[in-house]
């Protein structure tokens, strides 16, 4: 890290004028939050914007934009609204208090109010579960069930574990994600919910009631009337379900060469084992759908070297390069944010080749 910055990487923001969607590489400092285009594989300098946290609000989570769950919302004391996405809730999360941390430095005892919350505990008073539950059933401000999938097989009406957290934090329920995995796991002890799928009801057998539920994007849960389940059968099972059915090992921002124009853009990474493959996702659309990937059986990846520009890589990239080279040899080129990230990538795709 550089002098003075307390957080670096990509998050994907929307445009002020024209509401679309772009990686941004993002840095914080303590008072301003600049971000810069990617060029080439190399952030564009001078910064594209700053954001000025002097006085600004943030909400985290932010849920304005439904297929967008990953959001932080800022409002400058100017009132102009930024939001921001990341990848994943962790990573957001993770943003959301540094930059909350950055808002309030002027102010110590705020800062040290933010490190008691974030790890502690306190269930609010008078709590009506039917309220709750009624307001979850709201069909406009309400928890909205989809299809879901879990390791081959289809849930109708489900909604995963994180959703809801982010749901009770946002509408007021809950002061932090530990109050809300406990107030769900009473939803769920009182019979309003039911765990649907492999993670889920394994988390049930816990003894603890605040470990019950599970704060996770990829466990499953559904109203306790609307318990309906799908298994797929081998017929209706395509390629792409079955890439998809895996458990997530891990997920991230990264950049990546394309093959025919040897540009660079940002992509989502997704993976996952069981079976094995990286696919990546465009965060600039709004469906979540691969827009990409690969199976690892029989893959090779590896580090490519800083000092210079590898064979095969176009553009003046920054460096942080690593390559990964299929059973059918095609090689991708990716770059990651930092040393540390591409090592931790290059770990966890060699652990599924």
């Amino acid at each position: 890290m550089e002098d003075g910055v307390l957080k670096e990487g990509f998050l994907v923001k929307r445009g002020h004028i024209v509401h679309n969607w772009k990686a941004r590489w993002f840095i914080l400092r303590q008072n301003t939050l600049l971000y810069y285009k990617l060029q080439g594989g190399r952030k564009v300098t001078p910064p594209k914007g700053r954001i000025l946290l002097d006085g600004c609000t943030i909400t985290c989570p932010c849920l304005e934009y439904e297929n967008r769950p990953l959001l932080i919302k800022l409002k400058t004391q100017t009132s102009t609204e930024y939001f921001l996405e990341a990848c994943s809730r962790e990573e957001r999360d993770a943003w959301a208090f540094e930059i909350t941390g950055a808002i309030h430095a002027g102010q110590p005892g705020k800062v040290q109010q933010l490190h008691i919350l974030k790890n502690s505990f306190k269930l609010p008073p008078h709590i009506s579960l039917h309220r709750i539950v009624d307001k979850m059933h709201d069909s406009s401000s309400g928890i909205r069930p989809s299809p879901n999938m879990e390791q081959g097989s289809t849930y109708k009406k489900t909604f995963i574990g994180s959703s809801l957290v982010d749901w009770l934090i946002s509408n007021s329920f809950s002061a932090n994600r530990l109050e809300a995995v406990t107030l769900a796991s009473m939803l769920m002890e009182e019979n309003f919910l039911k765990p649907v799928g492999v993670r889920s009801m394994g988390a049930i057998r816990s003894g603890d009631l605040a470990e019950q539920f599970l704060d996770d994007s990829t466990a499953l849960y559904t109203f306790a009337e609307s318990y309906k389940k799908k298994i797929s059968s081998k017929e209706e099972i395509n390629l792409s379900t079955v890439e998809l059915s895996g458990t997530v090992v891990k997920q991230g921002y990264l950049a990546k060469q394309g093959h025919k124009r040897k540009n660079w853009k940002v992509r989502r990474f997704v993976l996952r084992k069981d079976p094995a493959f990286l696919h990546y996702y465009d965060p600039s659309k709004e469906e979540n759908r691969p827009v990409g990937g690969f199976s690892l059986r029989g893959s090779l990846v590896s580090a490519l070297e800083d000092n210079g520009v590898p064979t095969g890589v176009k553009g003046n990239v920054q460096g942080n390069l690593f390559k990964v080279i299929t059973k059918d040899d095609t090689h991708y080129y990716i770059q990651a944010s930092s040393k540390a990230e591409r090592a931790e990538w290059i770990e966890a795709i060699k652990k599924l080749t």
